[in-house]
């Protein structure tokens, strides 16, 4: 792997979570609004249409952006590389597949507004299917957290220590503590997108931490 390839792969990552941010913010924001239930009701579908496309793209470049990730972990066993890439390739995935499954909660939603329905009740199924949904990540999560901090931690990657602390499981544990210190919009940007943004943050300390990387080969 060249070091342009190895750079330009941790762009389209970064890149990946930008569009799924966008997406999410397509969904949820409301200048007005902290409510995202409501909020997605009353979206225009222009924005629940180009939210659910989103998705599709973000996943492409989350995916791109994993073969960064892969080469950091060469030094690495080859079953625990294999592991890491099919682990973190899963959850990347997911992002898109779940997201693309809230396109189901937001139409459900516009139809009830219209139709003078409950709004949760009328949600509530296509809220169920995306919970389950999530369930076959976390244990992808857990895997993917033990073998990213312990082989970086043991200098088993090309990652410097350093790189624990922007791994997404640190920044997923202090969402809630996170969430209590912000309120109106800066809540529904930050809640809204979390889950991209900590991608964000991920890929943009990755691409910083190989930029220079010497060892290519």
């Amino acid at each position: 792997m060249t070091k342009h390839w190895i750079r330009s792969s941790g762009i389209f990552g970064v890149l990946g979570g930008i569009i799924l941010f966008a997406g999410d913010m397509l969904f949820y924001y409301d200048a007005e609004s902290t409510n995202f239930l409501k909020n997605m009701a009353y979206a225009a579908d222009n924005r629940i249409a180009l939210s659910g496309v989103s998705a599709l793209i973000a996943a492409w470049f989350y995916i791109l952006g994993l073969g960064q990730v892969y080469y950091a972990f060469k030094p690495s066993k080859p079953l625990l590389r294999n592991m890491m890439l099919v682990s973190l390739g899963g959850i990347l995935i997911a992002y898109g597949v779940i997201h693309g499954a809230f396109v189901a909660i937001a139409t459900s939603a516009k139809l009830a507004i219209e139709n003078g329905l409950d709004l949760k009740e009328s949600v509530r199924l296509a809220s169920d299917i995306n919970d389950i949904l999530r369930l076959f990540v976390y244990p992808l999560f857990a895997i993917c957290s033990l073998i990213f901090i312990f082989q970086v931690w043991k200098k088993k990657t090309f990652y410097p220590r350093w790189m624990i602390l922007f791994f997404p499981l640190i920044p997923f544990l202090i969402k809630d503590v996170l969430g209590e210190l912000l309120s109106g919009k800066w809540w529904t940007i930050i809640m809204g997108g979390y889950l991209n943004l900590i991608l964000i943050v991920f890929f943009t300390a990755s691409t910083i931490a190989l930029w220079n990387v010497k060892k290519t080969r």
